[in-house]
């Protein structure tokens, strides 16, 4: 019986590899794997997923008003679909991927953050919450040894930004993740020193 997976973690967790380690796992078993990813990740460019690490693959690229069920169909059966960056789907589109759990009996595994830097949810990271019948953190640690869940946005100069919209493209140059405890102590600090 098929399953929707959200994998979620902070920056810098190694969701992007894992993703594509997946996809090689299943292709390996001579699977077929539907790549895909929203068309606002255009950070490493617009249908590529790269890890940190150095792993890249061409993916399909959906656009937030497009159908995702019926890409699908277009695309051709696949065995499994595995998303990179899902926080950035709309909450239709995670029901649609929903759908094709539930009417396709296909697995469908989503790998994205789950708050933003202001610590509020993704619109489409909180459908998936809600949706998944399996959520799994991949943890990354904090400078400080902790568990870090604050994908922190920094300026140029290096510190906390805490106003913005919500989504702002970028990896180490932009955020770095941080416990709670150690993003709260650095605004205060910050806030302190100005």
């Amino acid at each position: 019986m098929a399953k929707l997976y959200f994998k979620y973690g902070a920056m810098g967790s190694s969701k992007s590899a894992q993703a594509l380690i997946t996809k090689f796992n299943y292709e390996e078993l001579g699977m077929t794997v539907w790549l895909i990813k929203p068309s606002i990740d255009t950070r490493d460019g617009a249908d590529l997923i790269r890890s940190r690490i150095g792993l890249s693959c061409r993916a399909e690229v959906i656009a937030p008003g497009q159908d995702i069920k019926a890409a699908y169909h277009t695309a051709g059966k696949h065995d499994v679909i595995i998303a990179d960056e899902a926080q950035f789907f709309t909450p239709a589109q995670i029901d649609q991927l929903r759908d094709l759990v539930d009417e396709e009996d296909l697995p469908v595994l989503c790998f994205g953050l789950r708050t933003d830097f202001q610590t509020h949810f993704f619109p489409g990271a909180q459908r998936l919450m809600e949706l998944a019948d399996s959520l799994t953190e991949i943890k990354t640690v904090c400078a400080c040894g902790r568990k870090a869940t604050v994908n922190a946005r920094i300026d140029g100069a290096g510190r906390i930004v805490t106003e913005g919209s919500q989504v702002l493209l970028g990896g180490n140059d932009r955020y770095v993740a941080m416990c709670h405890k150690c993003w709260k102590d650095r605004i205060r600090a910050e806030r302190e020193q100005a």
